[in-house]
């Protein structure tokens, strides 16, 4: 099974607006944390995940992409390495 790449140890803070559509990089490999630049299409198996804003506000997307509630982060960095 494909594992992702640990992008940074700790989540981006995004402000994102109502209704529009998000790639969040689930493989890590991207170079536009923590969004896709299609970088899993050469590195990895794992697709992007799309997140569609409900509202306009602040969220917290997962950099260490070990989170359990995709695309947010749920604070898995805290027990890392």
């Amino acid at each position: 099974m494909d594992k992702p790449v640990i992008a940074q140890k700790a989540p981006y803070p995004v402000d994102v607006e109502a209704g529009k559509k998000y790639l969040w990089c689930s493989c890590g490999h991207s170079a536009k944390q923590p969004f896709c630049d299609t970088a899993h299409r050469t590195q990895s198996q794992l697709k992007p995940l799309v997140h569609v804003a409900e509202k306009t506000e602040r969220v917290w997307f997962c950099g260490c992409k070990q989170t359990k509630t995709p695309p947010f982060c749920d604070g898995s960095h805290n027990s890392l390495p």
